[in-house]
């Protein structure tokens, strides 16, 4: 079992920054694939970035140039440092763990608003 907790969600203005963590427990953090996820109202959650367990990075095209993944796998943390913030960024950023096992887990969400 994988607890994950996300954290560092807010309201910004446009062309702000956010940084988001998801502090994880419950499993060996280092082995565990990563992804934030968005969902925006009424709109399909969608993948925003993901880590491997070997620190390689993919990114939607969207936030490509604009996000940044990162891990800390010795405090079990995954970041999301957000950069350049559109309006369109707004939405719930959830954060999800990937084990070896391909058993998947998520967080419960943060909010983040970008006012125009």
């Amino acid at each position: 079992q994988v607890q994950l907790v996300e954290s560092g969600g807010g309201l910004v203005q446009a062309g702000g920054s956010l940084r988001l963590s998801c502090a994880a427990s419950g499993s060996i953090f280092s082995r565990n694939a990563m992804t934030w996820y968005r969902q925006a109202p009424g709109k399909q959650r969608e993948l925003v970035a993901t880590i491997t367990t070997g620190g390689g990075t993919n990114y939607a095209d969207s936030v490509r140039g604009r996000f940044t993944i990162s891990r800390d796998n010795a405090n079990n943390t995954v970041y999301l440092q957000m950069q350049s913030l559109k309006p369109e960024d707004t939405a719930v950023y959830y954060c999800y763990a990937l084990t070896p096992w391909a058993t998947g887990y998520w967080g419960q969400g943060t909010q983040v608003t970008v006012s125009s």
